[in-house]
């Protein structure tokens, strides 16, 4: 599984693949034709009481994930994180896009290590 991150002001280049949209919001400023998202899963994205909380605090990025990844297991976040593997299935290489200027702390990046991780606990079952 080829999963980029990128944050969706940048340009969409070829080597993105399937673009998703992880934030809750849609992007500032950013018209949907040049933010060429083919998908926008906004259920993927921390609540906004969670979102509000960190704060991009990156003192708080430990204790976000934590929280982030609790909130990814229920409800309508785990519907969309279930859309998602099935893009991941269908694609060949995905990315995903978030707004946040902090490229280091960010939903995109820790979404991303929920997938991999669950991807690795999800191998050790099957063995």
């Amino acid at each position: 599984m080829k999963l980029h991150i990128k944050r969706v002001y940048e340009p969409a280049d070829i080597t993105d693949g399937w673009r998703v949209l992880v934030d809750r919001l849609w992007p500032r400023g950013l018209a949907k034709d040049v933010a060429a998202v083919d998908v926008w899963l906004r259920d993927l994205a921390p609540s906004s009481e969670l979102r509000t909380w960190f704060g991009h605090d990156a003192a708080r990025w430990d204790e976000f994930r934590t929280r982030y990844f609790a909130e990814l297991r229920c409800g309508g976040a785990a519907t969309a994180v279930k859309e998602l593997r099935g893009l991941l299935a269908a694609h060949p290489v995905l990315t995903l896009l978030y707004a946040a200027r902090d490229a280091e702390h960010n939903n995109a990046l820790a979404l991303r290590e929920f997938l991999l991780r669950e991807a690795a606990r999800q191998r050790r079952i099957e063995r």
